[in-house]
């Protein structure tokens, strides 16, 4: 049915100062529509939408920061005189081909540019509102958006492989690797229903893996097993109405490419249907099953005190980054570099031993399990610790490692390994596993090759001039369901506090970074209103980076909180609580989960809440999306590419919110966003009669 009305929902935009204003006047004629699930969608005529998103596109483009902008912006003084150390070498940064690239392409921005077939690119306009085949903004935006989530999906999937084979080949002694998280599988077994009692840990081991393996590649459909164990009966049965149980990662990864492929789904409300399946696997086969994985192989950890910036940088010692995101190789070479005869090997050639530092992922999952690797920058900065000229070995895997690393690491005389088949850069070293991982029980071997490495590029480098930010602090790193038990007891202490008010409530900020907004600035500003206001934050990833930098995880900073969460918190816990790496959203998730059920409540009810106020990457849409299907609502200052289409902006911000109980929000204004986030936690309690 059809029915014709005026509505009250009016589009977003932004003012010149970067303030979000209505840019279609809320009596605005509109079609409202109701479709067979009696779900309601708006249509505005494509020839005055087209008008108002190109002028909020325009507004947009004006709140991106200016290079000299960052300098002046970004919190962290290490990152300003490596960025002011860079302009005197004439080295440009992410920021500066940010700057030449602009004004970038408004129809890309507003993703209504298509470039699915070879009869484009198309891009929508007054004068041609439909694609050569037909495509309007609507499905063309829809397209653009679930490819993006299917692409989150492989990077994170092939993520998943790695490790949960790694786990299977150890079980089974194809890698030489011990199980160190016994406990961990042992309980997760439980949960899936795996027999355990009386059992060999390597036969469980592999019972589990299998499952999770059988979930990510799946061909034939069947009871997604990981969903039905680790999934709130409450979201499972919405999730079933609304028809969006997948079959597996793979296949929802396949059907996304097909359904958008030209000449295919026509429809841009199926095309978003499947973007909620690709949301689900990105949650439970590609983030839960990694975080099963790595803690069943390498431990769960525990809460350690980290150094962290580029102070830690320490002179005279052969030193190793690693970056990316793979930790079964990581896991060796820190092992091998922190050896007697490695380090003997070392000092032989006049180095005082070897240090270990983290960039991106690859350091956050080792900080906590491996005693000395220092975490020192997210992925947009890296260019930046480089060029400190203190590396002697850059070690690289997959996701988030730039290529224009290499034009730094050259400079610097910095050897570049890079340690997997999907991942090559022109000029590095490659010493890795194979496409077919046939070469997996060489693993130890491969180690002691690349830190060899390190040790010739020391010795070869002597004499390259260093410049280290004298900017270091320590960080609490290392938090997890687990920790919290041994901490408080039991969940309850933790539970209490939050139905009290004491906390408020609990945001977990996480997510990658962007120089569409002051770099760092935004996850510092949205963090202060959060913990002023009484609000504690669990955070992983690259977002991570500033509130390790910054001091917000350290002993001590408790007072920078407000009264009852610093009463909580006492002289021992930080106000921000890290959790590691970017798949350790499924840590939050447990404490958000743990709290929940010792509350008999649903986690939707609760003052729970993500964010990622600065995401740049196609994994940010699918990390934001999964916490919705949650039902917790996603906070952020960077838009999605989403302005050329009404119908998925109201999809995305309103009607999922009567579908998965949960909402988008987006301002450019961290400060504001965190206020915002602040006042929904009130009205939460409200609603729970808290307050």
């Amino acid at each position: 049915m059809s029915t014709e009305k005026h509505s009250h929902r009016a589009l977003i935009g932004f003012d010149k100062n970067g303030v979000p204003t209505v840019i279609v006047p809320a009596d605005h004629h509109e079609h409202t529509h109701e479709d067979e699930h009696g779900h309601l969608y708006t249509h505005i005529h494509e020839a005055e939408f087209t008008a108002d998103y190109m002028q909020a596109v325009n507004d947009y483009r004006k709140t991106f920061p200016k290079a000299d902008e960052v300098l002046e912006k970004t919190p962290d003084p290490a990152v300003k005189e490596m960025l002011v150390r860079m302009k005197e070498l004439d080295m440009p940064t992410a920021f500066d081909r940010f700057d030449s690239q602009q004004p970038q392409c408004a129809f890309g921005l507003s993703g209504v540019c298509c470039k699915i077939c070879n009869m484009g690119p198309c891009k929508i306009t007054k004068k041609s509102p439909k694609g050569v085949c037909g495509a309007d903004a609507d499905l063309i935006v829809a397209r653009n958006l679930l490819r993006s989530a299917a692409s989150g999906v492989a990077q994170h999937g092939i993520h998943a492989r790695e490790v949960i084979l790694s786990l299977k080949w150890a079980a089974e002694g194809k890698l030489d690797l011990p199980l160190i998280g016994e406990n961990k599988i042992r309980a997760v077994a439980k949960q899936f229903g795996i027999k355990t009692e009386h059992r060999q840990i390597k036969n469980i081991t592999i019972d589990l893996a299998n499952i999770l393996l059988e979930d990510l590649s799946r061909t034939e459909p069947d009871e997604y097993k990981t969903i039905t164990a680790c999934a709130p009966k409450e979201r499972q049965e919405i999730w079933k109405q609304l028809d969006i149980l997948p079959i597996s990662a793979y296949h929802e990864t396949f059907e996304a490419y097909h359904r958008t492929g030209v000449g295919t789904d026509g429809d841009w409300k199926n095309v978003m249907q499947q973007f909620l399946r690709c949301g689900l696997t990105f949650v439970f086969s590609t983030v839960l099953a990694t975080s099963i994985a790595t803690d069943g192989l390498f431990g769960v950890g525990d809460r350690v005190t980290s150094k962290t910036n580029m102070g830690a940088l320490k002179e005279g010692y052969v030193n190793i980054a690693v970056h990316g995101h793979l930790p079964t190789l990581v896991s060796q070479i820190v092992k091998t570099g922190q050896s007697e005869e490695f380090i003997k090997m070392a000092k032989d050639v006049g180095a005082k031993g070897i240090r270990f530092y983290g960039i991106c992922c690859s350091g956050l999952s080792a900080m906590y399990r491996y005693e000395g690797v220092i975490p020192l920058s997210n992925a947009v900065t890296a260019e930046l610790v480089l060029a400190t000229g203190a590396l002697d070995l850059w070690v690289a895997d997959v996701q988030d490692v730039f290529p224009a690393i290499m034009d730094v690491a050259r400079c610097f005389k910095t050897t570049v390994i890079t340690t997997s088949d999907s991942a090559r850069l022109p000029g590095a070293e490659h010493i890795a596993y194979d496409h077919h991982h046939s070469n997996i029980g060489e693993t130890k071997a491969i180690a002691r090759k690349i830190v060899t490495r390190a040790i010739e590029s020391f010795a070869a480098r002597k004499g390259t001039p260093v410049h280290i930010p004298p900017y270091e602090v320590e960080a609490e790193v290392g938090f997890s369901l687990e920790y919290v038990h041994r901490h408080f007891g039991s969940m309850k202490p933790l539970a209490q506090a939050l139905k009290s008010g004491k906390i408020l409530g609990i945001v977990n900020m996480v997510g990658c970074n962007n120089p569409k907004v002051p770099y760092e600035r935004t996850v510092v500003d949205v963090a202060d209103v959060l913990i002023k206001n009484n609000v504690l934050i669990l955070t992983n990833g690259c977002a991570s980076f500033p509130l390790m930098k910054l001091g917000y995880c350290k002993k001590g900073a408790g007072v920078l909180a407000g009264e009852g969460l610093h009463e909580i918190l006492g002289d021992d816990l930080p106000p921000v609580w890290h959790v590691g790496e970017c798949i350790d959203n499924a840590r939050s998730s447990a404490i958000f989960g743990g709290i929940a059920s010792e509350l008999g409540e649903k986690l939707c009810d609760l003052p729970f809440a993500f964010s990622s106020p600065e995401w740049g990457n196609e994994k940010g849409i699918d990390a934001a999306l999964g916490f919705r299907l949650m039902g917790l609502n996603s906070y952020h200052c960077v838009e999605a590419p989403i302005h050329g289409s009404a119908n998925v902006i109201n999809f995305l911000k309103e009607e999922t919110k009567d579908l998965l109980g949960s909402a988008m929000i987006v301002n450019v204004d961290p400060k504001a966003l965190g206020e915002q986030i602040v006042e929904d936690f009130k009205k939460q309690r409200q609603e729970l009669g808290w307050d």
